[in-house]
């Protein structure tokens, strides 16, 4: 018997849901918090020359009000980024839906590590509120591409833009960590999307071969490759008739991929300058690069400690030491905090809606 395509979409539904699950999202917050403020700490320890909370009284606020602008940037142009396709598929859904399952990706994947529950939680906002599961799948797919082929490019820029001697030998440490995970992930997502069948049938060998060692687990594993061929060859398809059809939206959307990270990286700058710092736009722009490759595909929630660490190792080479945990705060704060704190209301009410479904 073939299955259909919703029983095909059962299990990947399922995973979606299983990201609210309560206990993992209070673990995931805890340890967030936790390590982002002794990492914190830790930097206002090691920097502080007692001059950091007489610096705070020199921040000009004109420069905070402009990073709040371009955090709501920020907000927008991520919403607007997944409904360009939204408005297509399913035009009855409002952008404040995209708006909100854009914020709660962004909480997911800061108290998840390495992302791990920022596409679940967007998926699961869609399919709450009448998208499809496989179309919402599709668009979150499609832009984690669009991401997947910006990230590089930005990092082989930003290497040959980049004064190498302001950061010393931890840079091609940092490329090598980052270009090896974005191009890893980019290839598979190429190979999904171009060869499913090759990638389904990889699949399937790998389970084969890891039943001979855990004979066990043989159902389970032959399961899990026939479900993973399902679901490659089904979203491949759906993402081809998406990107057929509108063969501009791909382009659009690494428009805006491009514009959202640069508002990212610029808005460090504005702190820089809201600190008093003149520091070169191209260098603030380049680091913050090197920055997030190294984060983005973290082991800890949100790349907590390991970003904390390297934004007062490598902006420290141009921000005076006094201004350091201050500059690691704020670029935080603007960058994952406040968005983090928008999607944790938007996840907190999804949450109290499915215990009022449950009872």
């Amino acid at each position: 018997m073939i299955p259909t395509t919703q029983q095909t979409a059962e299990p990947e539904k399922q995973e979606a849901k299983n990201v609210f699950n309560k206990k993992v999202i209070i673990k995931g917050a805890f340890w967030f918090a936790l390590i982002t403020v002794v990492t914190i700490a830790a930097v206002f320890f090691y920097t502080n020359t007692g001059d950091t909370v007489k610096a705070l009284s020199h921040i000009s606020y004109k420069y905070i009000a402009i990073c709040f602008v371009m955090l709501f940037v920020d907000l927008m142009l991520g919403s607007w980024r997944n409904h360009i396709y939204i408005r297509k598929m399913a035009p009855g859904v409002s952008h404040w839906v995209s708006f909100r399952a854009n914020v709660a990706n962004m909480f997911m994947g800061a108290v998840t590590p390495a992302h791990g529950g920022a596409g679940p939680a967007q998926i699961f906002v869609y399919t709450s509120n009448g998208v499809t599961f496989v179309d919402s799948f599709a668009v979150t797919l499609i832009n984690l591409g669009a991401t997947l082929i910006f990230m590089p490019l930005a990092g082989f820029v930003a290497i040959m833009l980049m004064d190498t001697t302001e950061v010393g030998s931890i840079v091609p440490a940092m490329l090598r960590y980052g270009f090896s995970f974005f191009l890893l992930f980019l290839l598979a997502f190429l190979l999904a999307f171009w060869k499913p069948l090759l990638v389904g049938n990889i699949i399937k060998k790998i389970a084969a071969g890891l039943s001979k060692v855990f004979p066990k687990r043989k159902d389970k594993l032959e399961k899990w490759a026939d479900n993973s061929f399902q679901s490659i060859s089904k979203y491949q398809q759906s993402c081809s008739l998406i990107l057929s059809k509108n063969p501009f939206l791909f382009p659009l959307s690494l428009v805006i991929t491009t514009l959202l990270y640069l508002n990212k990286y610029c808005m460090q700058w504005v702190i820089l300058l809201g600190l008093g710092v003149n520091a070169n736009l191209v260098q603030v722009i380049s680091i913050q690069i090197l920055i997030q490759f190294m984060i983005y595909f973290a082991p800890t929630p949100g790349g907590s400690g390991f970003a904390e660490g390297f934004i007062s190792t490598l902006f420290g080479k141009i921000v005076p030491a006094a201004l350091i945990p201050i500059f690691t705060l704020l670029q935080r704060s603007f960058l994952l905090f406040f968005p983090a704190l928008v999607g944790a209301c938007v996840v907190i009410n999804l949450l109290r809606k499915q215990t009022m479904k449950k009872g």
